[in-house]
């Protein structure tokens, strides 16, 4: 839950001093020591946020800018499938400093090619800038935190291309080293295109350099409607085919020469090799959380089979994410830590139970006796379905609040996927890295676009089977806590204490289905309205607008009907009383009305216990119930209505539930913004209308943001 306010710097600080200080103190006693040092990890995770906040704090522009003059350094170039690419650019001047603040760093969608321009060249362009983007509803994906951390302080796009401006001089040293591993990573990416064109060459570059932008949104949604979206994601299972494949090759290698393996240790060199080829990639791909989180596990399991310990092991996991936290404490939020973490966590409990159950029935012995070849096979597609189904069971959670979707195939999309993901692409992979500066990459690229090829037809296979795909409607953060606080109990614990998490876990379920759904939503320009209907489901009145908005509303219903599905209404109903000046429509017993023209007004304001108004309120209108107007709606975001069975009314909305926090104030308008902006709205049409202002679907989508 957020805080309704943003806690000052010594408030923040001052629980882990007052920690410290009794940590001092109390030293006598059994509870002294458990007590004190989960005071002091508790104090210091909000000290460490509040820094972390503190750190990273830019400006946020504060309004929608129409045509204003940019001029920065590019810090990242991601190409698209579809129009121009999108571009991170470091701002050093933003046109009309007079009007907001100048942001540290924007986003920037340019709707044609950029062709010569690359990472670390100046720029001067024109742009439409916005505020980064609301939730689409009371307690939906925040992309305006996100984009706080990350610091960017504005959104937009751009109808021209960018100009060179060489005038900027060159730019600062830490942007010409991130600069010049982005220029390598487009060079890699450039080189992986010519070699497989297409969607093929599109998804070797999302796995080698970890852009997913040059793949269509249709094959992306076969991979995650398959469940086979993790294999695009940089993470556990690549890094470790990369750096164990590196660690295998080069220990064998200084093992075939005994003068040399019997001098030194080529297990520790070995490793060290590994740790050195596991950061090239992390480079490479891109630095995403479950890439970092990766990153640190390999490490972690290298240092501890250099120094005899066991690799694998729940403590390994919490230390990486310990380090993760400390240094960048807002991942916790991100969909991709969260379920990175959680398959980790349960493939390694669920490893760990299975070696102890072997060594019990051993009687202490680690190894048995020599398996044959069909035996070891067997093993190995027992292994694939088993992690499959432990991974997809820990992250099912996930899935279902965050994106309201759960795959039901999955098992049988990986079993057919990994192996050649782990024997064809990745290899392949690796020896196309290696082969890259030697010009010889053709060939390694060519087998793993042929694996590549298997996958996807795979993805498509399972993704088109009936019912791969199954829709869950959106549930309390009460009950996904418990059902986290229960898988956590069943993996950290041991003994048969551990299956009182599968009590927390059928209690989490067991209360997911009781989560109360608005009756009304209003979207943020007042335009967008919908109602939920005797059948349960979302009503929505046709609107000019709002086409992602109201699909992010039916995701959330767990409903798979199209934004212009929910605008059409089955033959016979009356939900809505409808005609020029406005509509009507009669719920649990309360009059609900939406005011298109001035002249319904009247009307509507004396009988209406809901009156919602694409137009600012009028001085004169004094309703008895509820009013939304434009103004109200552009100030607080959606507004989400609850009637109650007695007929109470409530009203939530994305404002609530944000609070007054670095990155909430500047999202919404002012009262006097909103006011101005409405009345200027017929000056502006004709712009709006050339260059639409639709968002970027991977700015508000957080499936774009899971990896």
């Amino acid at each position: 839950m957020n805080m309704a306010v943003e806690p000052l710097l010594i408030v923040a600080l001052a629980p882990a001093i007052t920690a410290i200080i009794l940590h001092v103190v109390w030293r006598s006693g059994p509870c002294a020591m458990p007590a004190t040092v989960a005071l002091m990890a508790f104090t210091f995770g909000i000290a460490g946020a509040k820094i972390r906040t503190e750190f990273v704090k830019a400006p946020i522009i504060s309004e929608r800018l129409y045509g204003v003059e940019v001029a920065g350094f590019i810090e990242r170039i991601e190409p698209r499938s579809t129009r121009g690419p999108r571009v991170t650019v470091a701002v050093m001047t933003l046109g009309r400093p007079h009007r907001t603040a100048q942001p540290r760093r924007i986003r920037v969608r340019f709707l044609k090619p950029i062709g010569g321009i690359l990472p670390g060249d100046g720029i001067r362009f024109k742009a439409t800038l916005s505020p980064p983007s609301l939730p689409t509803l009371p307690g939906d994906y925040d992309f305006a935190r996100a984009a706080f951390f990350q610091g960017l302080g504005a959104v937009g796009f751009s109808a021209a291309p960018p100009q060179l401006a060489p005038d900027l001089g060159p730019p600062p040293l830490v942007l010409r080293v991130w600069s010049a591993v982005q220029r390598l990573r487009q060079v890699i990416g450039e080189k992986i295109i010519a070699a497989i064109p297409g969607e093929t060459g599109a998804l070797a570059n999302a796995l080698m350099t970890g852009e997913r932008g040059r793949v269509s949104a249709a094959t992306l949604e076969a991979y995650r409607d398959s469940g086979l979206l993790h294999i695009l994601s940089i993470s556990g299972l690549h890094m470790a085919i990369m750096g164990g494949s590196v660690f295998v090759l080069i220990r064998f290698i200084l093992a075939a020469f005994p003068s040399f393996a019997l001098r030194y240790p080529i297990k520790k060199i070995a490793a060290g090799i590994a740790v050195g080829a596991a950061f090239s990639y992390l480079v490479i791909s891109g630095t995403a959380y479950a890439t970092i989180r990766a990153f640190i596990m390999i490490i972690i399991m290298l240092l501890a089979v250099a120094l005899d310990r066991p690799a694998i092991a729940l403590r390994n996991v919490a230390i990486a994410a310990l380090v993760i936290l400390v240094l960048v404490p807002e991942s916790l939020f991100n969909v991709g830590f969260q379920m990175s973490f959680a398959a980790v966590i349960a493939l390694v409990a669920a490893y760990e139970a299975w070696r102890d159950a072997r060594i019990r029935r051993r009687g202490g012995r680690e190894h048995g006796q020599h398996l044959g070849t069909l035996w070891i096979a067997w093993l190995f597609i027992a292994g694939i379905a088993g992690s499959t189904l432990v991974a997809g069971t820990a992250v099912a959670p996930f899935a279902a609040f965050h994106f309201h979707k759960s795959q039901q195939y999955s098992v049988l999309a990986n079993l057919f996927a990994i192996p050649i993901c782990n024997f064809v692409v990745m290899p392949a992979a690796l020896a196309s890295f290696v082969a890259l500066p030697f010009g010889l990459e053709a060939w390694p690229l060519w087998v793993m676009g042929k694996g590549i090829d298997a996958m996807t037809w795979s993805a498509r296979t399972v993704a088109a089977l009936p019912g791969a795909v199954g829709r869950v409607p959106a549930f309390s953060t009460h009950a996904f806590g418990i059902m986290l606080i229960g898988g956590l109990w069943l993996c950290i614990w041991r003994g048969r204490i551990r299956l009182l998490g599968i009590i927390a876990i059928v209690v989490g379920v067991a209360l997911a289905p009781f989560q109360a759904r608005p009756d009304i939503l209003i979207g943020r320009d007042g335009t967008l309205v919908a109602l939920r209907g005797p059948d349960g489901r979302l009503a929505a009145l046709p609107s000019r607008g709002g086409t992602f908005e109201l699909q992010r509303w039916l995701e959330h219903d767990g409903d798979g009907r199209s934004p212009a599905e929910a605008q059409k209404y089955p033959a016979g109903s009356n939900i809505y009383r409808c005609d020029r000046a406005g509509c009507t429509a009669r719920l649990k017993s309360r009059l609900v009305a939406v005011s298109r023209h001035p002249r319904a007004l009247d009307d509507d304001c004396r009988r209406a216990d809901v009156l919602i108004l694409n137009m600012p309120k009028p001085p004169g209108c004094v309703p008895r119930g509820h009013v939304v107007d434009k103004a109200s709606a552009r100030k607080f975001g959606t507004h989400a209505i609850y009637i109650a069975s007695n007929g109470a009314i409530r009203v939530q909305t994305v404002a609530d539930g944000r609070g007054r926090r670095p990155w909430s104030e500047a999202g919404f308008t002012t009262p006097r913004k909103a006011l101005a902006a409405i009345a200027s709205a017929p000056t502006r049409w004709h712009r709006r209308r050339r260059t639409s202002s639709r968002p970027d679907i991977e700015e508000t989508d957080p499936q774009f943001w899971s990896d």
